[in-house]
Formats: structure tokens, C-alpha cells, sequence
């Protein structure tokens, strides 16, 4: 069938391929694209419509996102046999009865637009290659040929210099800070962080019996000069901070404040952990480097997982560890499950070695830049309302600062109740906090346009 090419808003803040998303949807409910129907191939769609393929690529995901298509790998889109189906549940009003939830809580990536094909490919070639030795326990600091490529990546991409030797891979962020606490930390220790920051981390340090001690967040990042009162006090092993979009606030940390922490853990003779699960998704802003990068006196730990930009059952991510903590390092993650699966590693060195992962963290940055964009547009209204929020220019989130009338729990619940799931700040606050009920966390990551839209108009409704 040959569809009407599109004339696209060029002036409308939503992205080419929002448009095009609800272009080819309207078509679909509309039954001009009948049930079944394949779409047109993305080439040549492009070309038709005076697009780059990455706009029709990714409407196409957002219609099998939302369950509108379904793709048929080495074949193409269909139109979905359930897609009839689905249309009354996408149309109904927040007050009916609920099947299907918005998810704004999540962080994880939507199942659609992980690279399943291709990495399945690489699974096959590891153990057509490697036999039985792909189920082997490897080395407890991780498949070496994985290690320096990686190693390689950090000094191309992110400057940071780092031999395989130093480079820990471990499965998961949460096991990263796992092995860290138990290697460095002991009942009484003291631990800052952020405040407010990831709940996972609080937890795992309050296993350990430690005393967590909080430090307000600036537009700059951590307030040094707080810092620095409260450093000379507790005397802490640990720093906890993510410096890139920091969850929950999207707050990403300038130089002066990066050189400074450093300074301070020179000066009072601590570590840093810096977690980096968010450095790749800057839809246009200049970037500062990282903590590790600037790291001359090997004081940072430097995290980083997989999960948010590959795919989160992959379990898969990596430690910079300082000399003096490789060994303490290497015996813990050994003891906890020996080493990181055998099968996985070889595959994600594959993935690395053949130039994927470069593909596909540029495939994934149009993905989020376009939600990311759309969401802003959606968000902006909210502020005749009194919600204020910072334009994060990254990342996957969005956090907003409610009105002093407006409780985060009760909002949370009102939303609950009418299908749409967000995250109230209480959970990211180590200590009773007057801010404690004040902010929402708001994410894109596993949400189709469709749900943006229609998610966004719950909230302003819940909030009125």
C-alpha cells in the first residue's frame, strides 16, 4: 500500500518522528493501514519523505513499543493483529477501569529496542568458537580480552586511562557497590552521599551497619563547603556520587566542583565512588569529563553498568579500581559468585570488538533525545501550576520540584489510582528532610510517545 507522505511541523517542538508516530497510528486505528499490512521499508520511506532512516526507525519502534506493529526480523513491520484490540484500552479516560499502567518510574529501557538480534548472533558465534569453554568460570576479575577492550573504550571515549589489570567486571552496578561495601566498609563506618540519592546504594551501605551521612546537591553539583565541615567530623572511607545526570536530580557536576572533591580527598584522605551509568545520553550540551578522568592520585572508584544502555538482564558492568584496593577487590567478588558469567562476557567483548556498541549508543541517544524532547514539551505547561524543574539536557529523567500545597505521596497515589506510575522523592532522602515530600522523578526511558502523551495529561489533571 502506499502511504501519503507526511508534511512534517518543522516549527512544532515534537520531534520529526513523534510526528511520524502518530501519523502512521491515526492510519492504523483509522483502518486506512489494515491489520496485517506491511510498512513501507525504511529507505525508502525515508527518501520519500525527506527524512534520515533513524526518524522512520525509530516511529517504527515507538508503533511496536506501543503494540500498533510487530517486526519480523530480515522482513520488515506489520501492522499488529492485536492492534484492533488494544485501541479502545489506549483511548479509554484515567477514571475507567485500568489495564494497562504508564510507567514514569521506571529507569529501564523498553524490551522493544534492545539489540536482541544481534546480540543473539554473537552468542551463537562465542560458542560455536569457544565450545564448552564459554560455560567456564573465567578469571574472578573478569574475561581479559573484555577487560582491555573495554580499557581501550574508557581511553577513547571517556579519556580515562585505565589497564586491564585495574579493571574489574562485575555483574551489575548493584553488585559493584556490593563488593565495595564489603571490602572497605565495616558497622560504624561512616559513608556520605549525596542527598538526595539512589535508594539501591543507601541500602546497600545500611547492611553494612554504616552511618550515613548526607550532603546537599547545588545546580554544581555536591556543596564542598558542607562537605568539608561534616568530612572533618565523621572521617569517612567513602564519597558516594554520580556525577553525570545524577539520579534522582539530573544534576550533572561542573569542573571546579569535580577538581575541588578531588582536592578534598587528597587533603582528608579518602575514596570516591564515582557510579557512571548516564555519561553517554547528552542530546547536545557540551560534557564535563568525569571524576576518573581527572582522577591523578588514583583516589576514584569508578562504576559503570550496562543496564540502562544495553539491556538490564544482562547483569553486566565494571570497576576502576585504585592499586591499593585490587586484591581486597578480586578476593570479595570470588567469594560472592566467583566470576560474572562466562557466556555474556564473551559476547559483550564481540559486541565491542565489531563496533556495535558505538552503533548502538548512537541509535540509543536519537531514541531517548526524541522522548526526552517531547517530554519537555508535555512538562513546560505544568509550571502555571507551580512546578519548577531544571532542563537536564541528558539523561533519562525528569525532577520536579512540587508546590508547597502539594504532597509528593498524595500525588503519587492520585496518579496511581487513574493508571500512571511516578516515583515520589521520599524514597531518595536518607533522613527525615523538609524536602523529603517536595519532588517527583519522572522517566521516559520505558515509554512509547504514546504514553508520554498520554501519561503527561494524567499527571496535570491529578495535580489540578
Amino acid at each position: 500500500m502506499t502511504i501519503e507522505p507526511l508534511q512534517f511541523d518543522v516549527d512544532n517542538a515534537e520531534p520529526l518522528y513523534a510526528q511520524l508516530f502518530h501519523y502512521l497510528k491515526e492510519l492504523i486505528l483509522k483502518g486506512d493501514l489494515p491489520f496485517g499490512e506491511k510498512l513501507p521499508p525504511i529507505r525508502t520511506f525515508a527518501k520519500t519523505l525527506g527524512v534520515n532512516n533513524v526518524t522512520v526507525i525509530n516511529a517504527y519502534k515507538q508503533l511496536e513499543i506501543s503494540g500498533y506493529v510487530t517486526s519480523k526480523q530480515g522482513s520488515g513491520f506489520y501492522v499488529s493483529k492485536q492492534a484492533a484490540a488494544k485501541a479502545p484500552i489506549l483511548s479509554q479516560s484515567p477514571s475507567s477501569k485500568i489495564s494497562h499502567f504508564i510507567d514514569f518510574a521506571s529507569a529501564s529501557p523498553h524490551p522493544a529496542i534492545f539489540p536482541t538480534e544481534t546480540f543473539k548472533q554473537y552468542l551463537v558465534e562465542v560458542i560455536d568458537r569457544d565450545k564448552g569453554f564459554a560455560f567456564g568460570y573465567q578469571e574472578s576479575n573478569g574475561f581479559l580480552p573484555l577487560r582491555e577492550i573495554v580499557g581501550k573504550f574508557l581511553n577513547e571515549t571517556y579519556h580515562i586511562n585505565a589497564s586491564a589489570s585495574h579493571i574489574q567486571i562485575v555483574s551489575g552496578a548493584q553488585q559493584g557497590l556490593d563488593i565495595i561495601a564489603k571490602s572497605l566498609l565495616h558497622a560504624g563506618d561512616s559513608v556520605v552521599t549525596e542527598n538526595p540519592t539512589y535508594n539501591g546504594a543507601l541500602e546497600v551501605f545500611k547492611s553494612r551497619g554504616c552511618r550515613i551521612v548526607p550532603v546537599s546537591l547545588s545546580n554544581e553539583g555536591i556543596n564542598l563547603i558542607e562537605l568539608e565541615k561534616k568530612v572533618k567530623i565523621c572521617k569517612p572511607k567513602i564519597i558516594y556520587v554520580m556525577t553525570k545526570y545524577q539520579n534522582p536530580t539530573t544534576i550533572c557536576y561542573s569542573r571546579e566542583t569535580l577538581l575541588g572533591l578531588l582536592d578534598l580527598a587528597r587533603r582528608y584522605n579518602f575514596y570516591i565512588l564515582e557510579e557512571d551509568s548516564m555519561y553517554e545520553l547528552n542530546y547536545g550540551t557540551e560534557i564535563v569529563p568525569s571524576l576518573k578522568a581527572l582522577d591523578l592520585e588514583d583516589r576514584v572508584i569508578y562504576l559503570k553498568s550496562f543496564s540502562k544502555l544495553l539491556m538490564p538482564g544482562l547483569r553486566m558492568g565494571f570497576l576502576i579500581t585504585p592499586a591499593p584496593l585490587l586484591d581486597d577487590f578480586t578476593k570479595m567478588k570470588q567469594t560472592t559468585d566467583i566470576s560474572s558469567s562466562g557466556l555474556m562476557q564473551r559476547a559483550l567483548e564481540l559486541y565491542f570488538s565489531k563496533g556495535k556498541w558505538h552503533e548502538h549508543i548512537h541509535y540509543m541517544q536519537e531514541i531517548y533525545r526524541g522522548k526526552y524532547e517531547y517530554m519537555l514539551n508535555r512538562l513546560e505547561p505544568l509550571k502555571a501550576y507551580g512546578i519548577q524543574f531544571e532542563k537536564p539536557d541528558g539523561g533519562l529523567c525528569f525532577w520536579l520540584r512540587l508546590p508547597q500545597r502539594l504532597s509528593a505521596e498524595r500525588l503519587y497515589e492520585a496518579c496511581y489510582k487513574n493508571g500512571v506510575l511516578i516515583t515520589p522523592s521520599s524514597i531518595f532522602f536518607s533522613h527525615l528532610d523538609h524536602l523529603k515530600d517536595k519532588y517527583i522523578r519522572l522517566s521516559f526511558a520505558a515509554c512509547s510517545i504514546d504514553d508520554i502523551q498520554k501519561g503527561t495529561a494524567v499527571l496535570e489533571s491529578c495535580i489540578k
